[in-house]
């Protein structure tokens, strides 16, 4: 007697293999044209990656050829999993491990150029945030979450009107960004700020569906 694959189970495996396809797309860009270019990630991603820099160009350590900023990354989130699991719903939760579980997991393999790819900073930060907005868009069209600040987001959103996930995403940016401008220089942030800007302008052209981030009776279940 043959496997019998529901219309629902398929939608799920879809929505998740679609999701994870968006974490590859976005740590190819991060990988290939970010992280060469010495720049820097917006949200929990970009503190990550301040604390990555710090450990390798300052205290020497971790410095192998694994970027342990996606690692970072995935501890850091420890807690905002917890957050989402008892305070928005399972089924945000689930979407939103799968996609930090598969970020972290290629942010770790897809190697590091030795070179940058392109030659200047603002070619790679406006390629960079193509490729990025591009995975989170196609992630978020599945309905899954990079985690970070979309948790944060959407528990002030629920528990305190006039707040909202990218009210939240823009203040901690402006802290990474003004963190980036303090040790690493001015210019670095602005290309930082200029890869912000393009990827979440191509994230609003990829993501042209709603979000499924709205917890339904059946989440809470």
């Amino acid at each position: 007697m043959g496997i019998v694959i529901t219309h629902k189970q398929m939608e799920f495996w879809k929505r998740n293999i679609t999701a994870v396809f968006g974490m590859l797309v976005f740590s190819i860009g991060i990988n290939f044209f970010v992280v060469p270019a010495d720049l820097y990630n917006g949200g929990v991603l970009g503190v990550s990656q301040i604390i990555r820099t710090i450990f390798v160009k300052y205290l020497h350590l971790f410095s192998g050829s694994t970027d342990i900023a996606g690692i970072i990354n995935m501890i850091l989130n420890i807690p905002l999993f917890i957050l989402a699991y008892f305070s928005i719903s399972k089924n945000f939760f689930a979407r939103t491990l799968v996609c930090v579980l598969s970020q972290t997991f290629f942010l770790s393999i897809v190697p590091i150029p030795p070179q940058p790819i392109v030659a200047d900073a603002l070619s790679a930060s406006i390629i960079g945030g193509i490729f990025g907005g591009a995975g989170i868009g196609i992630a978020l069209r599945a309905g899954g979450s990079s985690g970070g600040m979309d948790i944060v987001g959407m528990f002030f959103t629920k528990k305190f009107k006039g707040f909202s996930v990218g009210k939240i995403s823009l203040m901690l940016n402006a802290v990474v960004y003004g963190i980036c401008a303090v040790l690493f220089g001015v210019q670095t942030a602005i290309y930082c700020i200029i890869y912000s800007a393009v990827s979440m302008l191509v994230t609003d052209r990829t993501h042209t569906c709603l979000l499924y981030t709205s917890p339904s009776p059946r989440d809470r279940s």
